[in-house]
């Protein structure tokens, strides 16, 4: 068992073996890349430090195994490996069907990106979650880079289908953006008064929604159309680091400005630069 778990080392290349394929990569609902190499090759060397460092940036995303071929023959014919090395992609979830090519490139970088393009895909989307509690809405955030709030209509002035239908637009928001990590909640309006207080939300009515960050205390609140185009267009901006100074109760129309925009994939969604809670630290 010692010997094992420094095999599953976390950051490390996993060590498979005819033993511990089924139990580590089959049975798993992890995303695996798996290289078939012989000692010998020298590709294969050259590969090496490449797959190890990628094991180290992928720690906790995507897993990475290595096969010895020369020791473990019948593993690389079951899979077809016909020369060495060669990477097979198991994919996330259940492992139906046989793994897929591996068809990148060799360096780190070519692997680490690979392999987040195919993990990104299986990402679950996110639950809209209702906000019960303070407590439990903290709980919700913390760790997130950005929590999405959405206040909607009491249940009195929008009935079963009304906000079943502002849900599914929320759900299929948090579809679209599920790779960023953001947190969803709502909360039925007047539900959590000292919330929307802090956030300046009920001066415009209802429904509205406001983008927080839990780690900063600073929030950003939609003054665009509640519906699919005028949500996706205010978070896409907060995607592309377009977040600054959105207009929210008690500031003058006209005076927000946009942040410098920085490409979506090089930007730290934590630190778009939101609107300050002013002074309200506990929510």
């Amino acid at each position: 068992e010692e010997v094992e778990a420094r095999k599953q080392k976390s950051g490390s290349v996993v060590e498979l073996t005819d033993s511990n394929f089924k139990k580590l990569v089959l049975d798993s609902d992890e995303m695996w890349l798996v290289e078939f190499f012989a000692p010998w090759c020298g590709h294969c060397k050259n590969l090496e430090p490449h797959w190890k460092s990628a094991a180290s940036e992928l720690s906790g995303k995507v897993k990475l195994g290595a096969v010895d071929a020369t020791v473990y023959p019948d593993l690389a014919q079951k899979y077809g490996v016909q020369g060495y090395p060669t990477i097979k992609h198991f994919p996330s979830g259940v492992k139906k069907g046989g793994p897929q090519e591996y068809d990148g490139g060799r360096t780190k970088d070519d692997i680490v990106a690979w392999a987040m393009e195919r993990a990104e895909l299986n990402i679950p989307p996110p639950e809209v979650l209702q906000i019960l509690g303070e407590t439990q809405m903290k709980d919700l955030c913390e760790g997130k880079p950005l929590c999405v709030i959405s206040f909607l209509p009491h249940i009195y002035d929008c009935q079963a289908d009304c906000r079943k239908g502002y849900l599914k637009t929320l759900t299929a928001m948090g579809h679209k953006f599920k790779k960023q990590g953001w947190g969803w909640l709502w909360s039925e309006a007047t539900a959590q008064p000292e919330l929307e207080t802090a956030l300046d939300v009920g001066g415009f009515g209802y429904p509205a929604m406001v983008v927080l960050s839990a780690k900063k205390m600073k929030y950003s609140m939609l003054t665009g159309s509640f519906g699919k185009d005028g949500i996706h267009e205010f978070l896409r901006d907060l995607s592309y680091g377009k977040g600054a100074n959105e207009c929210g109760a008690g500031c003058e129309p006209g005076t927000e400005k946009d942040a410098e925009f920085i490409p979506e994939e090089e930007i730290d969604l934590s630190d778009v630069e939101l609107e300050p809670l002013d002074d309200k630290d506990e929510l």
